[in-house]
């Protein structure tokens, strides 16, 4: 009786335990990664230091027309060892900051990490993606590419909740996997670590060492480039209840490639 009363309160409390775990996280698994637990080594980053951004990795992406505002260079900062990229009101327009390696870095497979804290408002979202220069030449994601969204984060669906998906053949036969979404508690405080795995077979995503998401459709085997921006939506209703300024802050990036044997 002894035995069978130990064993069933361990058994209570491994199963309350798992249980308040996937209250927190609806993680495909509650095991931590590393990129080097993974076989990765770093091979880029950016930690933001300094004053200004470095213009050897990134450009400002897109200036001009988006949505119903504007990408602009004076809502993009580096300050405090920071990329701050901005919502911004400017009398009757709405700016917003964007930055993408193209030209610079692209990269093909790997893990793709960026620690960051994300926007406080509705309306408004930050997002951490990969883009394919190809994406509107065919069908083919193998070939042509794809857009992969490693997060994006759209606060009036959930406080705590995050989206990816996978985009591809650009127009009027788009293909897009998603979203999906992911859940953990206090996302939406502080600073977490977002996580990409792209390889030849499949793409996996993770917040804070967690696993949350495993796709094989629309694998893209063609260098792209990162983009990191707050994004403005197509109607000025959708900004009712944005407060600005607002930012997403974004600590450091970093690419790991496995070695090549």
């Amino acid at each position: 009786m002894k035995n069978t009363t130990v064993f069933f309160l361990f058994f209570l409390f491994a199963t309350f335990g798992f249980a308040q775990q996937r209250a927190t996280n609806n993680a495909m698994s509650q095991k931590k990664i590393t990129p080097k637990s993974m076989g990765y080594k770093l091979i880029w980053e950016d930690q933001f230091n300094g004053h200004e951004l470095d213009t050897t990795k990134w450009n400002v992406r897109g200036v001009g027309p988006r949505r119903i505002g504007y990408n602009s260079a004076e809502a993009v900062k580096v300050d405090g060892g920071y990329l701050k990229l901005f919502a911004l009101q400017k009398g009757d327009s709405v700016l917003a900051g964007a930055v993408g390696t193209a030209r610079h870095f692209t990269p093909k497979y790997g893990y793709f990490e960026c620690r960051a804290q994300l926007q406080e408002s509705i309306g408004v979202w930050a997002a951490f993606w990969i883009q394919s220069p190809e994406i509107f030449k065919g069908g083919d994601a193998s070939t042509c590419g794809a857009e992969m969204d490693i997060f994006e984060f759209f606060k009036e669906i959930g406080t705590d909740s995050i989206s990816h998906s996978i985009h591809w053949a650009y127009g009027p036969n788009m293909h897009s996997v998603g979203p999906m979404n992911s859940y953990l508690k206090g996302l939406s405080k502080g600073f977490h670590t977002y996580g990409f795995e792209w390889t030849p077979e499949k793409y996996s995503f993770f917040i804070d060492g967690y696993k949350f998401y495993e796709q094989r459709q629309g694998i893209s085997n063609i260098a792209e480039y990162l983009i990191l921006s707050m994004e403005i939506p197509e109607t000025r209703k959708s900004l009712e209840k944005t407060i600005f300024p607002d930012v997403f802050l974004v600590d450091y990036v970093k690419v790991y490639q496995k070695q090549k044997l």
